[in-house]
Protein backbone atom coordinates (compact mmCIF):
# COMPACT_ATOMS: atom_id res chain seq x y z
CA UNK A 1 0.00 0.00 0.00
CA UNK A 2 1.99 3.34 -1.41
CA UNK A 3 0.78 6.47 0.86
CA UNK A 4 0.82 9.45 -1.74
CA UNK A 5 3.11 12.22 -0.10
CA UNK A 6 2.37 15.63 -1.60
CA UNK A 7 4.74 18.04 -0.66
CA UNK A 8 5.54 21.67 -2.52
CA UNK A 9 8.03 24.23 -2.01
CA UNK A 10 6.54 27.90 -1.97
CA UNK A 11 9.16 30.25 -2.61
CA UNK A 12 9.80 33.71 -4.13
CA UNK A 13 12.96 35.74 -3.32
CA UNK A 14 13.52 39.29 -2.85
CA UNK A 15 15.73 39.96 -5.80
CA UNK A 16 18.44 42.98 -5.73
CA UNK A 17 17.93 45.25 -8.38
CA UNK A 18 20.48 46.34 -10.52
CA UNK A 19 22.75 48.23 -8.47
CA UNK A 20 25.53 50.33 -10.01
CA UNK A 21 28.78 51.04 -8.30
CA UNK A 22 27.44 54.22 -8.40
CA UNK A 23 24.78 53.85 -5.95
CA UNK A 24 27.20 52.54 -3.05
CA UNK A 25 26.79 54.89 -0.51
CA UNK A 26 23.69 56.71 -1.85
CA UNK A 27 20.97 54.02 -1.91
CA UNK A 28 20.21 51.75 1.05
CA UNK A 29 17.01 50.14 -1.06
CA UNK A 30 18.45 46.85 -3.07
CA UNK A 31 14.98 45.37 -3.44
CA UNK A 32 12.74 47.68 -4.85
CA UNK A 33 12.88 47.79 -8.79
CA UNK A 34 9.86 49.54 -10.12
CA UNK A 35 10.51 48.43 -13.43
CA UNK A 36 8.90 45.91 -16.21
CA UNK A 37 11.76 43.55 -16.02
CA UNK A 38 12.04 40.30 -13.89
CA UNK A 39 13.71 42.16 -10.72
CA UNK A 40 10.44 43.57 -9.90
CA UNK A 41 10.05 41.52 -6.74
CA UNK A 42 6.05 43.25 -6.89
CA UNK A 43 5.03 42.35 -10.15
CA UNK A 44 6.65 38.80 -10.01
CA UNK A 45 4.82 37.68 -7.28
CA UNK A 46 1.83 38.98 -8.02
CA UNK A 47 2.42 37.48 -11.61
CA UNK A 48 3.09 34.23 -9.97
CA UNK A 49 0.08 34.74 -7.40
CA UNK A 50 -2.38 34.88 -10.57
CA UNK A 51 -0.79 32.19 -12.75
CA UNK A 52 -0.22 29.71 -10.23
CA UNK A 53 -0.22 30.09 -6.31
CA UNK A 54 -4.73 31.11 -6.78
CA UNK A 55 -5.84 28.81 -8.82
CA UNK A 56 -3.35 25.99 -7.47
CA UNK A 57 -4.46 26.92 -4.18
CA UNK A 58 -8.82 26.57 -5.43
CA UNK A 59 -7.47 23.62 -7.16
CA UNK A 60 -6.47 21.91 -4.05
CA UNK A 61 -9.32 23.16 -1.88
CA UNK A 62 -11.65 21.49 -4.06
CA UNK A 63 -9.68 18.27 -3.82
CA UNK A 64 -9.96 18.13 -0.39
CA UNK A 65 -14.08 18.74 -0.16
CA UNK A 66 -14.59 16.22 -3.24
CA UNK A 67 -11.78 13.96 -1.60
CA UNK A 68 -11.76 14.07 2.31
CA UNK A 69 -8.93 12.40 2.86
CA UNK A 70 -6.91 13.96 0.62
CA UNK A 71 -3.59 15.52 2.35
CA UNK A 72 -0.61 17.69 1.29
CA UNK A 73 1.88 19.78 2.81
CA UNK A 74 3.73 23.11 2.14
CA UNK A 75 7.00 24.97 3.21
CA UNK A 76 6.00 28.38 2.69
CA UNK A 77 9.30 30.70 3.15
CA UNK A 78 9.28 33.60 5.49
CA UNK A 79 10.35 36.04 2.33
CA UNK A 80 7.54 34.37 0.56
CA UNK A 81 5.26 35.08 3.17
CA UNK A 82 6.35 38.64 3.30
CA UNK A 83 5.71 39.51 -0.15
CA UNK A 84 2.59 37.94 0.13
CA UNK A 85 1.62 39.61 3.00
CA UNK A 86 2.60 43.39 1.21
CA UNK A 87 1.62 42.45 -2.38
CA UNK A 88 -0.73 39.53 -2.55
CA UNK A 89 -2.98 39.29 0.89
CA UNK A 90 -5.37 37.14 -0.99
CA UNK A 91 -3.45 34.35 -1.58
CA UNK A 92 -2.23 34.21 2.24
CA UNK A 93 -5.84 33.91 2.93
CA UNK A 94 -6.18 30.78 0.28
CA UNK A 95 -3.83 29.29 2.02
CA UNK A 96 -5.08 29.96 5.72
CA UNK A 97 -8.33 28.74 3.97
CA UNK A 98 -6.28 25.44 3.14
CA UNK A 99 -4.85 25.59 6.89
CA UNK A 100 -8.30 25.39 8.41
CA UNK A 101 -9.52 21.99 6.21
CA UNK A 102 -6.86 20.46 8.59
CA UNK A 103 -5.74 18.38 5.53
CA UNK A 104 -2.54 20.25 5.28
CA UNK A 105 0.55 20.19 7.10
CA UNK A 106 3.24 23.40 7.06
CA UNK A 107 6.67 22.83 7.32
CA UNK A 108 9.94 24.46 9.11
CA UNK A 109 12.31 25.81 7.20
CA UNK A 110 15.07 29.01 7.04
CA UNK A 111 12.40 31.94 7.31
CA UNK A 112 15.10 33.65 4.54
CA UNK A 113 15.57 30.30 2.55
CA UNK A 114 19.38 30.60 3.19
CA UNK A 115 22.15 28.34 3.25
CA UNK A 116 22.87 29.52 7.12
CA UNK A 117 23.18 26.18 8.09
CA UNK A 118 26.77 25.82 5.80
CA UNK A 119 28.23 28.76 7.20
CA UNK A 120 26.98 29.57 11.35
CA UNK A 121 24.98 27.12 12.90
CA UNK A 122 23.72 29.76 15.66
CA UNK A 123 22.24 31.77 12.83
CA UNK A 124 20.36 28.59 11.09
CA UNK A 125 18.60 28.16 14.43
CA UNK A 126 17.65 31.85 14.56
CA UNK A 127 16.37 31.82 11.11
CA UNK A 128 14.61 28.25 11.78
CA UNK A 129 13.12 29.96 15.14
CA UNK A 130 11.72 33.17 13.04
CA UNK A 131 9.90 30.87 10.53
CA UNK A 132 8.48 28.83 13.16
CA UNK A 133 6.90 31.90 14.74
CA UNK A 134 5.80 33.13 11.13
CA UNK A 135 3.98 29.62 10.40
CA UNK A 136 2.34 30.09 14.06
CA UNK A 137 1.15 33.55 13.31
CA UNK A 138 -0.66 32.77 9.91
CA UNK A 139 -1.39 29.18 9.95
CA UNK A 140 -2.07 28.35 13.85
CA UNK A 141 0.69 25.34 13.67
CA UNK A 142 3.58 24.15 15.20
CA UNK A 143 5.62 22.83 12.59
CA UNK A 144 6.66 19.02 13.31
CA UNK A 145 9.08 18.33 10.19
CA UNK A 146 11.63 20.52 8.51
CA UNK A 147 13.16 20.66 5.12
CA UNK A 148 16.15 22.32 4.82
CA UNK A 149 16.84 25.00 1.81
CA UNK A 150 16.46 23.04 -1.66
CA UNK A 151 16.21 19.86 0.36
CA UNK A 152 20.05 20.67 1.60
CA UNK A 153 20.99 17.42 3.46
CA UNK A 154 23.76 15.44 5.72
CA UNK A 155 23.89 13.47 8.55
CA UNK A 156 24.91 16.76 10.80
CA UNK A 157 22.26 18.67 9.99
CA UNK A 158 19.58 15.88 10.47
CA UNK A 159 21.37 15.28 14.11
CA UNK A 160 20.94 19.17 14.58
CA UNK A 161 16.99 18.93 13.85
CA UNK A 162 16.24 16.08 16.12
CA UNK A 163 18.28 18.61 18.89
CA UNK A 164 16.30 21.39 17.70
CA UNK A 165 12.80 18.72 18.55
CA UNK A 166 11.79 17.72 14.99
CA UNK A 167 10.64 14.44 14.49
CA UNK A 168 11.06 14.15 10.98
CA UNK A 169 12.92 15.70 7.93
CA UNK A 170 12.49 16.06 4.07
CA UNK A 171 15.79 15.04 1.19
CA UNK A 172 16.40 13.91 -2.49
CA UNK A 173 16.47 10.34 -3.20
CA UNK A 174 19.05 10.71 -5.22
CA UNK A 175 21.02 7.53 -6.30
CA UNK A 176 24.33 7.75 -5.26
CA UNK A 177 23.44 7.84 -1.78
CA UNK A 178 20.47 4.99 -2.54
CA UNK A 179 22.41 2.70 -4.07
CA UNK A 180 20.35 -0.55 -4.18
CA UNK A 181 17.88 1.26 -1.71
CA UNK A 182 14.27 2.64 -2.54
CA UNK A 183 13.26 5.80 -1.65
CA UNK A 184 9.55 4.60 -1.02
CA UNK A 185 10.72 3.64 2.62
CA UNK A 186 11.43 6.02 5.89
CA UNK A 187 14.82 5.87 6.81
CA UNK A 188 16.79 6.85 9.95
CA UNK A 189 19.44 9.31 9.44
CA UNK A 190 23.00 7.89 10.81
CA UNK A 191 23.52 9.44 14.14
CA UNK A 192 19.72 10.00 15.56
CA UNK A 193 17.85 8.01 17.63
CA UNK A 194 14.38 9.23 16.60
CA UNK A 195 14.16 11.16 13.58
CA UNK A 196 12.95 10.01 10.47
CA UNK A 197 13.85 11.18 6.85
CA UNK A 198 11.61 11.52 3.86
CA UNK A 199 12.81 10.70 0.42
CA UNK A 200 11.98 12.26 -2.72
CA UNK A 201 11.09 9.56 -5.23
CA UNK A 202 12.41 12.15 -7.81
CA UNK A 203 11.57 10.10 -10.62
CA UNK A 204 7.75 10.38 -10.61
CA UNK A 205 8.02 13.97 -9.05
CA UNK A 206 10.00 14.85 -12.03
CA UNK A 207 7.85 13.39 -13.91
CA UNK A 208 5.30 16.01 -13.07
CA UNK A 209 7.58 19.04 -12.29
CA UNK A 210 10.13 18.96 -15.09
CA UNK A 211 8.70 16.27 -17.79
CA UNK A 212 4.84 16.78 -17.80
CA UNK A 213 4.87 18.86 -20.70
CA UNK A 214 7.84 17.80 -22.91
CA UNK A 215 6.90 16.67 -26.44
CA UNK A 216 9.92 14.83 -26.57
CA UNK A 217 9.48 12.48 -23.83
CA UNK A 218 8.67 8.86 -25.10
CA UNK A 219 5.85 9.13 -22.29
CA UNK A 220 3.90 11.98 -23.42
CA UNK A 221 1.03 13.46 -22.84
CA UNK A 222 0.93 12.39 -19.62
CA UNK A 223 -2.50 11.60 -17.84
CA UNK A 224 -3.65 11.23 -14.60
CA UNK A 225 -4.48 7.49 -14.97
CA UNK A 226 -1.54 6.93 -16.37
CA UNK A 227 0.60 8.28 -13.59
CA UNK A 228 -1.81 6.70 -10.95
CA UNK A 229 -0.97 3.43 -12.67
CA UNK A 230 2.83 4.04 -12.35
CA UNK A 231 2.06 4.84 -8.29
CA UNK A 232 0.23 1.92 -7.81
CA UNK A 233 3.51 -0.15 -8.99
CA UNK A 234 4.96 0.65 -6.11
CA UNK A 235 2.46 -1.93 -4.15
CA UNK A 236 4.92 -4.41 -2.32
CA UNK A 237 7.84 -2.73 -3.19
CA UNK A 238 7.26 0.39 -0.63
CA UNK A 239 5.04 2.25 1.78
CA UNK A 240 5.46 6.03 0.42
CA UNK A 241 5.84 8.02 -2.42
CA UNK A 242 6.81 11.08 -1.61
CA UNK A 243 5.75 13.23 -4.26
CA UNK A 244 8.14 16.71 -3.70
CA UNK A 245 8.17 19.48 -6.22
CA UNK A 246 8.14 23.32 -6.48
CA UNK A 247 4.28 24.61 -6.45
CA UNK A 248 5.20 26.72 -9.05
CA UNK A 249 5.10 23.36 -11.19
CA UNK A 250 1.37 24.17 -11.36
CA UNK A 251 0.88 27.60 -13.80
CA UNK A 252 4.23 29.26 -13.90
CA UNK A 253 6.66 26.11 -14.68
CA UNK A 254 3.49 24.25 -16.66
CA UNK A 255 1.40 26.95 -17.54
CA UNK A 256 -2.00 26.53 -17.58
CA UNK A 257 -2.55 25.25 -21.34
CA UNK A 258 -0.52 22.93 -20.58
CA UNK A 259 -2.98 21.18 -18.83
CA UNK A 260 -1.49 20.56 -15.25
CA UNK A 261 -4.26 21.74 -13.74
CA UNK A 262 -6.43 19.54 -15.34
CA UNK A 263 -4.13 16.28 -14.39
CA UNK A 264 -3.98 17.66 -10.63
CA UNK A 265 -7.34 17.94 -10.56
CA UNK A 266 -8.12 14.10 -11.32
CA UNK A 267 -4.71 12.75 -10.21
CA UNK A 268 -6.52 12.03 -6.18
CA UNK A 269 -9.44 10.50 -7.69
CA UNK A 270 -7.48 8.00 -9.93
CA UNK A 271 -4.65 7.28 -7.41
CA UNK A 272 -7.37 6.67 -4.98
CA UNK A 273 -9.13 3.70 -7.60
CA UNK A 274 -7.09 1.07 -5.64
CA UNK A 275 -8.26 0.62 -2.52
CA UNK A 276 -4.57 0.00 -1.30
CA UNK A 277 -3.83 3.48 -1.96
CA UNK A 278 -4.16 7.07 0.24
CA UNK A 279 -2.67 10.18 0.58
CA UNK A 280 -0.60 11.51 3.85
CA UNK A 281 1.19 14.19 4.89
CA UNK A 282 4.91 13.86 6.00
CA UNK A 283 3.63 14.11 10.08
CA UNK A 284 1.15 11.01 9.48
CA UNK A 285 3.24 8.91 7.55
CA UNK A 286 6.73 8.94 10.39
CA UNK A 287 3.60 8.61 13.04
CA UNK A 288 2.26 5.42 10.64
CA UNK A 289 5.64 3.75 9.11
CA UNK A 290 8.53 2.97 10.80
CA UNK A 291 11.76 3.37 9.47
CA UNK A 292 13.44 0.12 7.73
CA UNK A 293 17.29 0.71 7.19
CA UNK A 294 20.03 3.97 8.84
CA UNK A 295 20.59 6.44 6.56
CA UNK A 296 24.23 7.63 5.84
CA UNK A 297 24.76 10.79 3.68
CA UNK A 298 28.50 12.62 5.16
CA UNK A 299 28.27 15.04 2.19
CA UNK A 300 25.38 17.48 1.11
CA UNK A 301 22.74 16.31 -1.40
CA UNK A 302 20.48 18.63 -2.39
CA UNK A 303 17.69 18.37 -4.78
CA UNK A 304 19.36 20.28 -7.62
CA UNK A 305 20.91 20.13 -11.04
CA UNK A 306 22.03 16.56 -12.58
CA UNK A 307 24.50 16.31 -9.16
CA UNK A 308 22.63 16.94 -6.40
CA UNK A 309 24.84 18.83 -4.59
CA UNK A 310 25.61 22.14 -3.52
CA UNK A 311 27.29 22.92 -7.10
CA UNK A 312 23.98 25.05 -7.82
CA UNK A 313 25.22 27.65 -5.36
CA UNK A 314 28.66 27.03 -4.61
CA UNK A 315 30.55 25.85 -7.67
CA UNK A 316 32.51 29.04 -8.73
CA UNK A 317 35.12 31.19 -7.31
CA UNK A 318 32.38 33.89 -7.27
CA UNK A 319 30.10 32.18 -5.74
CA UNK A 320 32.07 31.20 -3.19
CA UNK A 321 33.39 34.93 -2.29
CA UNK A 322 30.14 37.08 -2.68
CA UNK A 323 28.52 34.16 0.04
CA UNK A 324 32.23 34.60 1.87
CA UNK A 325 31.99 38.17 2.28
CA UNK A 326 28.49 38.00 3.26
CA UNK A 327 28.55 35.75 6.06
CA UNK A 328 32.19 37.22 7.39
CA UNK A 329 29.63 40.60 8.29
CA UNK A 330 27.77 38.83 10.63
CA UNK A 331 29.08 40.06 13.97
CA UNK A 332 29.50 43.01 12.83
CA UNK A 333 25.63 43.52 11.75
CA UNK A 334 24.07 41.46 14.21
CA UNK A 335 26.36 43.51 16.91
CA UNK A 336 24.68 46.93 15.50
CA UNK A 337 21.60 45.68 16.69
CA UNK A 338 19.84 47.68 13.81
CA UNK A 339 16.64 46.18 12.77
CA UNK A 340 16.78 47.24 9.43
CA UNK A 341 20.53 46.21 8.48
CA UNK A 342 19.97 42.85 9.80
CA UNK A 343 17.43 42.22 8.05
CA UNK A 344 18.75 43.33 4.44
CA UNK A 345 22.00 41.28 5.37
CA UNK A 346 19.93 38.72 6.02
CA UNK A 347 17.40 38.95 2.92
CA UNK A 348 20.90 39.13 1.12
CA UNK A 349 21.19 35.17 2.57
CA UNK A 350 18.55 34.02 0.29
CA UNK A 351 19.79 31.06 -1.64
CA UNK A 352 18.59 32.38 -4.95
CA UNK A 353 21.39 35.14 -5.38
CA UNK A 354 23.94 32.65 -5.33
CA UNK A 355 22.06 30.55 -7.93
CA UNK A 356 21.72 33.21 -10.36
CA UNK A 357 25.78 34.02 -10.14
CA UNK A 358 26.25 29.59 -11.08
CA UNK A 359 28.05 29.47 -14.58
CA UNK A 360 27.47 25.61 -15.49
CA UNK A 361 26.46 25.16 -18.85
CA UNK A 362 24.71 21.82 -20.73
CA UNK A 363 21.29 20.89 -19.31
CA UNK A 364 21.54 22.46 -15.64
CA UNK A 365 23.11 25.72 -17.71
CA UNK A 366 19.45 26.10 -19.25
CA UNK A 367 17.74 25.70 -16.27
CA UNK A 368 19.86 28.30 -14.27
CA UNK A 369 19.37 30.61 -17.09
CA UNK A 370 15.31 30.05 -17.10
CA UNK A 371 15.57 30.96 -13.41
CA UNK A 372 17.84 33.93 -13.55
CA UNK A 373 16.71 37.62 -13.75
CA UNK A 374 19.89 38.84 -14.84
CA UNK A 375 21.56 39.06 -18.20
CA UNK A 376 24.26 36.52 -16.90
CA UNK A 377 25.87 35.34 -13.84
CA UNK A 378 28.27 38.02 -13.86
CA UNK A 379 25.77 40.55 -13.58
CA UNK A 380 24.06 39.12 -10.48
CA UNK A 381 27.37 39.08 -8.99
CA UNK A 382 28.35 42.59 -9.56
CA UNK A 383 24.99 44.08 -8.26
CA UNK A 384 24.90 41.51 -4.81
CA UNK A 385 28.86 42.79 -4.45
CA UNK A 386 28.08 46.34 -4.83
CA UNK A 387 24.93 45.77 -2.66
CA UNK A 388 27.24 44.25 -0.18
CA UNK A 389 29.68 47.14 -0.49
CA UNK A 390 26.68 49.76 -0.09
CA UNK A 391 25.82 47.79 3.70
CA UNK A 392 29.27 47.54 4.70
CA UNK A 393 29.25 51.02 4.72
CA UNK A 394 26.14 51.21 6.58
CA UNK A 395 27.32 49.43 9.55
CA UNK A 396 27.63 51.69 12.15
CA UNK A 397 31.51 53.07 12.97
CA UNK A 398 31.96 51.63 16.56
CA UNK A 399 30.78 47.92 15.20
CA UNK A 400 33.49 47.76 13.16
CA UNK A 401 36.16 49.22 15.59
CA UNK A 402 34.93 46.81 18.25
CA UNK A 403 35.31 43.82 15.16
CA UNK A 404 38.47 44.96 14.20
CA UNK A 405 39.86 45.25 18.19
CA UNK A 406 42.73 42.39 18.66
Amino acid sequence: MPSVCFYFQVHQPYRIKHFRVFDIGHDDAYFNDNSENDLNNRRILEKVARKSYLPANRTILELIKKHPNFKVSYSLSGVLMEQLEKFSPETLESFQDLAETGNVEFLSETYYHSLSFLYSPEEFRTQVKMHKDKIMEHFGQKPKVFRNTELIYNNSLAVEIEKMGYKGILAEGADHIMGWRSPNFLYRPKGTKNLSVLLKNYRLSDDIAFRFSSRDWKDYPLTAPKFSQWVSAVNGNGNLVNLFMDYETFGEHQWEDTGIFEFLRHLPGEILKHPDNDFVTPSEAIDRYNPVSELDVHNFISWADIERDLSAWLSNPIQNDAIRKLYDLEKTVLGSNNKALIDTWRKMQTSDHFYYMCTKWFADGDVHKYFNPYSSPYEAFISFMNALGDLRLRIPHKNKEKATAP
